[in-house]
């Protein structure tokens, strides 16, 4: 039941978002991925909450949630690189959306972390299915652009620290993908919500609250081969995007 209530949450925002941005991608992009990021900020800011009260101390989640916050940071430069933020509307319904949605996921992290976890998984999903359509249509056209400035520092010349710590199930420095042109670009925040969905996975399972280390502390999570390689069950978009 409470799942469903979750699904059915998602899918009324992602209906508003892509009603009223059916044909204007980058900014589609740009509000998903303001509003993205933000349960990440929601779980770091309980999760300093228990240790300032001693509850207990989880550094490697910590560490987890702030590389996905910082993964998402770079997806939102990179649509703000390409207009995405232009109009004001768009930045208002934007941030107000993610401040309410902020304090939503404080509220559910503090009663039941995997559930949290859940709405996040199928937030992930979702940016997953809406950028490989996005691809799959517009592939001849995005690789004759160049690729943003900001993403060729975080892909390939900046510190890849951060950039392997939100992946979990990923060994540390064994994914350096490609950045030649924006499809490439694309291509990797595709793959980005692809690995946004494993982690969120990893931090539902019984033993997440031992086994979930940082990928550059301990050992990485070996998932089940069907967790690893099956995304949730979220209809893709059903309408065209136009460039």
């Amino acid at each position: 039941m409470v799942k469903f209530v979750l699904r059915s949450l998602v899918g009324i925002l992602v209906f508003v978002i892509d009603t009223f941005y059916r044909d204007r991608p980058y900014q589609r992009f740009y509000v998903l991925e303001t509003v993205a990021r933000v349960p990440y900020f929601s779980y770091l800011s309980v999760l300093h909450l228990y240790e300032t009260l001693g509850w207990w101390r989880k550094a490697d989640w910590l560490k987890v949630h702030f590389a996905e916050a910082w993964n998402e940071l770079h997806h939102l430069l990179i649509m703000e690189s390409l207009g995405g933020n232009r109009w004001w509307i768009d930045r208002f319904f934007a941030q107000h959306t993610a401040l309410m949605y902020y304090w939503v996921m404080v509220g559910l992290y503090m009663v039941s972390p995997r559930s949290a976890y859940y709405m996040m998984e199928q937030i992930e999903g979702h940016a997953f299915h809406t950028y490989d359509q996005f691809v799959a249509i517009h592939q001849a056209e995005l690789q004759a652009q160049p690729a943003p400035a900001i993403a060729i520092a975080y892909y390939r010349d900046g510190d890849l620290y951060m950039f392997d710590e939100f992946q979990t199930c990923t060994k540390p420095e064994s994914r350096r993908p490609s950045v030649d042109n924006l499809y490439d670009v694309f291509v990797n925040i595709r793959d980005d919500e692809a690995e946004h969905v494993k982690t969120m996975v990893a931090c539902q399972q019984p033993d997440a609250q031992t086994a979930l280390k940082s990928p550059h502390n301990l050992e990485v999570i070996q998932l089940p081969l069907e967790v690893e390689l099956v995304l949730p069950t979220i209809p893709a978009p059903v309408t065209t995007v136009e460039g």
